[in-house]
């Protein structure tokens, strides 16, 4: 039985030599029960662990981070509750692949929104927790960018950027700010975008999973 600093929910791997580990994360105003539902499409040598966010903001509804947005609709932060999700989160991690006997070499983080900006947020600051992220319809922290590890620590890392062309919760130039920074650190992209609103459409999903399984191969 897991012993997890976070809630969560846990699809155990298939019998398999080389298991995997692919921890997801929600996003805000959502539960662990949101991405848990794609753990049927994901292949069967992955443990799939869905996490629940920290913060509480209604009934079944949590978040990584509280924010607010103003009139221009520029976002604002609480600084002190990412830092603090995001150190939360990198504990889990660890605690994760120690206790299913996973080496980082085959750990994969992906999240939504809010849950991909944890995973982004993670991927570039403390990128010896993972093998590969996947990062949904979302956006890079401009307080992550001064964190950002030296490019050699980043080398042979890999990862998944989607986004749809209408989403209006977070735009797709946010996309193509993460896209703008990853092409400039040696991590290896694959980057989709898709004719979607804010949401994970069919062949997202597909194509998603077929680079899953290119990894796990």
């Amino acid at each position: 039985m897991l012993d997890l600093p976070l809630s969560f929910l846990h699809r155990p791997a298939a019998p398999s030599a080389q298991p995997w580990l692919l921890v997801l994360m929600h996003g805000v105003g959502s539960n662990e029960q949101d991405l848990f539902g794609l753990a049927p499409y994901v292949p069967k040598n992955f443990h799939v662990i869905s996490l629940r966010a920290p913060y509480a903001m209604g009934p079944s509804a949590w978040g990584w981070f509280a924010f607010t947005v103003d009139k221009q609709g520029e976002r604002t932060i609480n600084e002190a509750q990412e830092a603090a999700s995001r150190a939360l989160v990198a504990q889990t991690l660890a605690a994760a692949a120690q206790q299913l006997g996973i080496p980082s070499e085959r750990v994969v983080v992906g999240g939504f929104s809010q849950g991909g900006i944890m995973v982004l947020s993670l991927l570039l600051t403390q990128p010896a927790l993972m093998h590969a992220a996947m990062v949904m319809h979302s956006r890079l922290l401009q307080q992550i960018v001064p964190l950002v590890v030296a490019a050699e620590e980043l080398n042979g890392k890999q990862l998944w950027l989607s986004h749809g062309t209408y989403d209006q919760v977070i735009p797709l130039a946010a996309a193509h700010m993460i896209r703008d920074l990853v092409e400039s650190l040696p991590i290896e992209l694959a980057y989709a975008e898709y004719p979607s609103a804010h949401e994970i459409m069919q062949q997202e999903l597909a194509e998603a999973v077929g680079w899953l399984e290119t990894l796990g191969a």
